[in-house]
């Protein structure tokens, strides 16, 4: 059933340091069973969902919302601005602003909101305020930091991770200062890259994606390097569907290997697009949500594993 276009717009201020104030959308009734939350990746903002919403089931209560740094979301100066663990204080926000106390979401994410949600599932296994709440997630193009950097703690590792780290070239670009922000003012630099990856033409590169990606490149600057030097080891109850492009420039299936020792109750599901399956493929996008969410229906187990402690949110 195709959802009408209804929505509502309101502004979630996270009680984080420093200030900000988020963009969120909501489609649907608050009463529903059914509550679902996307998170966008860089450089995108919300937008980028509505052709997803208007595919998934019309009685469901849907949120969006723009990332800190894109959208008309706050765009904090400086990268610890930009800290994963300030992002999940920032969907722990929206949560609370929009679902039912004690209510439970599924959680959808992709690109960097695909990273930011493997930090919620690693939070929600020793944070009280996401115990028993979390009732699966989605994750399509983005990995785990601190899978990532398991894998790269040993030479067998290294050595099976080579192709994504020279496939994750832009991602040292990024670390370097100044010279992204001057290389997005400049976006036809980037119309290349429409070689490696057709599906970056969706984009539109108008000046939202320029702004956003100006200030957006600190979620690489405040976590890369952070999370190589220092993973996590964390393993997870929840349900988790593993989306894997396989025809993705940025992220490769070998980015995501062995993620069942970290999720108990893993399911992959392979796909031959880029990296905006989102934006190619909207409907068959929510086909996958919609079905892997009606398959894991019944209440999540609270949490049952355990990690070395919270991340302080400054």
């Amino acid at each position: 059933m195709v959802r009408p276009v209804k929505r509502a717009e309101t502004q979630v201020s996270p009680r984080v340091s420093p200030p900000v104030t988020l963009s969120v959308t909501e489609y649907g009734d608050r009463s529903s069973s059914t509550h679902l939350l996307l998170v966008h990746g860089f450089p995108d903002d919300q937008q980028m969902w509505e052709p997803v919403v208007t595919s998934l089931p019309e009685d469901w209560h849907v949120v969006t919302y723009d990332v800190r740094g894109s959208g008309r979301s706050t765009k904090p100066a400086g990268r610890a601005a930009y800290r994963t663990e300030l992002l999940v204080e920032d969907l722990i926000a929206v949560v609370d602003a929009t679902v039912p106390a004690g209510g439970q979401f599924h959680l959808v994410g992709h690109d960097w909101g695909s990273i930011a949600g493997w930090e919620v599932i690693a939070a929600e296994t020793w944070d009280p305020r996401l115990d028993g709440r979390l009732a699966s997630y989605t994750s399509s193009s983005g990995p785990s930091l601190d899978h990532l950097a398991s894998l790269s703690s040993s030479w067998r590792g290294r050595l099976h991770l080579l192709p994504q780290v020279w496939h994750s070239w832009y991602v040292w670009l990024f670390l370097v200062p100044l010279l992204p922000e001057l290389a997005w003012r400049l976006p036809w630099l980037f119309r290349p890259l429409h070689l490696l990856d057709p599906t970056m033409s969706l984009l539109g590169w108008g000046p939202e994606v320029t702004s956003n990606a100006r200030h957006s490149v600190n979620l690489y600057r405040a976590n890369i390097l952070q999370h190589l030097r220092n993973p996590v080891a964390w393993r997870t109850s929840v349900p988790v569907q593993l989306v894997v492009a396989n025809r993705d420039p940025w992220v490769t299936a070998r980015a995501v290997a062995g993620m069942e020792a970290r999720c108990r109750r893993l399911s992959r599901v392979d796909v031959d697009e880029g990296h905006w399956l989102p934006r190619t493929k909207p409907t068959e996008f929510a086909e996958l949500v919609a079905g892997f969410v009606r398959a894991t229906a019944e209440p999540s187990p609270k949490r049952t594993a355990s990690r070395s402690g919270p991340k302080q949110a400054g």
